[in-house]
C-alpha cells in the first residue's frame, strides 16, 4: 500500500483518485452492444453471452425445475443464515414505509402525497468468481415490500450455462418473478430495450464492474431509470490509537478481495496504527484464497496519516466513500459531521461485512464519489411519490387571483384563462 504523510489539501484530489477507467474509455463498447441489442434482440444477447461468458444459450429463462434443483444444493446451514439476514433486512426496510401526507394549504385546497410502486424493476446480480446472492436479498426484499409487480433478475451463467444455486434459492425465497441467465453489458441492454425473451423494465438496480456501471449510466439516457452509479467497491477506515489493527486490516482486505479495481483507504492520526495495520494487512493477505485479487487492489490503495481529526474529516468528505468505518475515541465527532458516505459503520465491533450481509442495512451503495449526491438503495428507491390535489369552489376563489396574475406575468394566457373561466362561472351563481 502507498503510505502518505500529511498530504496538502491541494493534492487530495490526486491521491484520492479511484483506479477506474473513465466513462469515455468504455462508452463506445457499451454503445455498440446496446445498438446491436436494440436492432437484433435475443440474437445479440446470445452473441455477447457466448463472447463474454463462454457459453451459447438458446433460452435464457431459468426454469422452475432448475430452481427446485438448486434448492436441494444449498446447505441447511446456509439457508438458516440467509433466513436470519432476510429477516433483518426486511425489518429495516419495512420500517421505512411512510403514510400518506395530507394538508389543506389554503381553505378549500387539499394537497396530498402517496407512494406508489415502480411496477417493473430489473435486478442485476454479479456472478463470476463471487456470486453475490446477498445482493438478491438487498434488492428483492425492498422491491417486494414496495409492491413492485414484476421483479426480474439477470445474472451471468457459468461455462456450463448454470446459475449459482444460492442465487436461485435466494431469488425464489424473496419473490423474484423471472430469472434470466444473462450478465454484463448485454443484461443491462436487454432490460433497457426488452427482447422477445427478456422483459423491458422501468428501473435497473444492482452493482457491477466498470462495464456494468457505464452500461447503467447509458441506459439512463435511453429512458430507463437506474438506482445509482454503483461500480467497483471501496472502503475508507478512520482509525486512531484506540483501534484494533487486526480488525482494521481485516476490514480493508474484505473490500480489497471484491475485485482488482476495488480501493481501500486508511486515514489515521496515529503513525503506530498506520504501521501496525500495514503489517497486519500483509500477514492476513497471505492466508486469503483470493490473495491475487486483493493484492492488486491493495497496490492501488493508501495508508494516509494526518495530524488531527478535523483534517481527517475534511479529507474523508472530499473522498466520499461508499463504506466508511469509524474506529476512534472521538467517534461522535465523525458521526455527527460526516457529509459524504454511502453507509457508516461505528466502533471496533462493527465490521463492514455486517452491512454486506445481515445487519439489515442495504449494501447497494454509491461509489466513485457519488455518495456526495446519491443515496444508497432503500425502500423509496422502488417507489414513486405521486402528488394529488382537490380544489373546491371556495378554494379556487381563494387562490385563483394569484394564479391569474402569475400566469399573465409569464405570458401564458391559456393558463390564466383556465382559472378565469371557473371564477367567472362562480361569479354568475
Amino acid at each position: 500500500m502507498n503510505k502518505i504523510y500529511n498530504p496538502q489539501p491541494e493534492n487530495w484530489s490526486e491521491i484520492l483518485k479511484r483506479p477506474t477507467q473513465t466513462f469515455n474509455d468504455i462508452e463506445e463498447t457499451v454503445k455498440g452492444i446496446f445498438k446491436e441489442i436494440q436492432q437484433k434482440g435475443d440474437q445479440a444477447v446470445i452473441k455477447y453471452t457466448s463472447l463474454f461468458d463462454g457459453i451459447t444459450l438458446d433460452n435464457f429463462t431459468v426454469t422452475n425445475e432448475e430452481i427446485e434443483a438448486a434448492t436441494t444444493l444449498v446447505s441447511d446451514e446456509l439457508k438458516e443464515a440467509i433466513a436470519i439476514a432476510k429477516d433483518n433486512i426486511f425489518k429495516f426496510h419495512n420500517a421505512q414505509q411512510t403514510s400518506k401526507i395530507e394538508i389543506e394549504t389554503t381553505e378549500g385546497v387539499q394537497c396530498w402525497q402517496e407512494k406508489r410502486p415502480i411496477s417493473k424493476v430489473g435486478l442485476y446480480i454479479p456472478g463470476g468468481s463471487a456470486p453475490l446472492f446477498s445482493t438478491v436479498l438487498m434488492l428483492a426484499i425492498p422491491a417486494k415490500i414496495a409492491g413492485c409487480n414484476d421483479i426480474i433478475l439477470c445474472t451471468p451463467p457459468n461455462k456450463e450455462g448454470k446459475i449459482n444455486p444460492a442465487i436461485l434459492y435466494t431469488a425464489q425465497l424473496c419473490g423474484v418473478t423471472k430469472i434470466y441467465k444473462i450478465g454484463g453489458i448485454q443484461a443491462i441492454g436487454a432490460m433497457t430495450y426488452g427482447t422477445t425473451s427478456i422483459d423491458k423494465v422501468y428501473k435497473i438496480f444492482g452493482p457491477g464492474n466498470q462495464f456494468v456501471t457505464v452500461a447503467k449510466q447509458f441506459a439512463s439516457q435511453q429512458g430507463v431509470a437506474i438506482d445509482m452509479p454503483a461500480g467497483p467497491s471501496e472502503l475508507l477506515v478512520f482509525a486512531d490509537e484506540t483501534a484494533n489493527p487486526s480488525f482494521v486490516a481485516s476490514d480493508l482486505l474484505s473490500q480489497a478481495e471484491h475485485g482488482k479495481d476495488s480501493q481501500v483507504i486508511l486515514v489515521t492520526t496515529s503513525k503506530n496504527i498506520l504501521n501496525d495495520v500495514e503489517i497486519e494487512i500483509y500477514k492476513q493477505l497471505e492466508k486469503l484464497p483470493r490473495k491475487e485479487i486483493a493484492q492488486v487492489a491493495i497496490s492501488n490503495s493508501n495508508l494516509i496519516f494526518v495530524d488531527n481529526d478535523t483534517l481527517a474529516l475534511d479529507l474523508i468528505n472530499e473522498y466520499g466513500p461508499e463504506h466508511f468505518i469509524i474506529c476512534a475515541k472521538n467517534e461522535n465527532y465523525f458521526v455527527e459531521n460526516i457529509e459524504n458516505a454511502g453507509s457508516v459503520f461505528i466502533g471496533n465491533y462493527t465490521p463492514e461485512s455486517a452491512g454486506d450481509y445481515a445487519s439489515g442495512t442495504n449494501h447497494t451503495l454509491p461509489t466513485n464519489g457519488y455518495s456526495k449526491s446519491y443515496s444508497g438503495v432503500n425502500l423509496d428507491s422502488f417507489q414513486k411519490a405521486m402528488t394529488f390535489q382537490k380544489i373546491s369552489e371556495k378554494g379556487i376563489q381563494n387562490i385563483g387571483k394569484s394564479i391569474e396574475i402569475m400566469a399573465e406575468a409569464e405570458g401564458l394566457q391559456a393558463h390564466k384563462n383556465a382559472v378565469t373561466l371557473r371564477l367567472n362561472e362562480l361569479n354568475k351563481a
